[in-house]
């Protein structure tokens, strides 16, 4: 898992040019300071180059043009949704509300698939640092999505899990012990390659419900400059695209 997240760290635009400057400040200090120019400036253009959002537009696309959006009606049922964590922040303080984050459209999607008929069972997996946070991101879920109508009798939580392999490897646990198989996963559409992935890595077989799609035609010409929010979003496909890679 280290060397993974290592990898992954190392190949996002900000580890990149940090690498490459490092090696220019090698190259320089033994006196090669063409070479060391030369890291510099590559590394400049790179961090450059994936803060610009047609750049980080395109590639967000890339990955999740391989699963587009589908009408509910075009969604199968399945004996069991499986929802991601990622979207919900749980409180840091008992008896104060979860923090919805950018990302929590997976969880209003799941209720709408629930609401659908697609499926009478939920499992939500997301666990948390108790060091930070004063319940698991399961649990934060649970709250929305109580409001969004769905009973806790559809609801089984997993909060265990930290990162989407230990999603994949409880939420198997949990289906096999209910004798499922099949499962409607939704998480984001940038995310959806690799966590397809590595579910079907434990045997299960997954149907995506992609959601919370980011690409989008850019039409003026304030999206040509470079920005904050480009650059995370370019580390974030980026490490999809490494992360998938990386599962065997």
């Amino acid at each position: 898992m280290f060397l993974s997240k290592l990898s992954i760290a190392l190949m996002s635009p900000l580890g990149t040019t940090l690498l490459l400057l490092l090696s220019g400040m090698l190259l320089a200090w033994r006196g090669r300071s063409r070479s060391a120019w030369v890291l510099v400036a590559v590394g400049f253009l790179w961090l450059t180059l994936w803060s610009l959002p047609p750049a980080s537009n395109w590639l967000r696309g890339q990955i999740e043009n391989e699963f587009p959006f589908q009408p509910l009606s075009s969604l199968p049922g399945a004996p069991a949704i499986v929802v991601l964590g990622g979207g919900i922040g749980p409180p840091r303080v008992a008896a104060t509300p979860p923090n919805l984050e950018s990302a929590a459209d997976r969880v209003w999607y799941a209720a709408k698939l629930y609401h659908a008929g697609k499926s009478p069972l939920l499992i939500l997996s997301g666990g948390s640092d108790p060091t930070t946070s004063a319940g698991t991101e399961a649990e934060a879920m649970r709250e929305l999505l109580r409001d969004l109508g769905v009973p806790d009798s559809a609801l089984l939580l997993e909060g265990q899990s930290r990162t989407t392999r230990e999603n994949a490897i409880y939420s198997a646990t949990l289906l096999r012990s209910r004798g499922i198989q099949k499962v409607l996963l939704v998480t984001s559409a940038l995310h959806m390659h690799r966590a397809k992935k590595l579910f079907e890595k434990q045997g299960i077989e997954v149907y995506p419900a992609p959601t919370d799609y980011e690409s989008r035609p850019l039409s003026s010409w304030q999206p040509l400059l470079p920005g904050a929010d480009a650059l995370d979003g370019s580390a974030r496909a980026i490490k999809e695209l490494v992360g998938g890679w990386l599962v065997p």
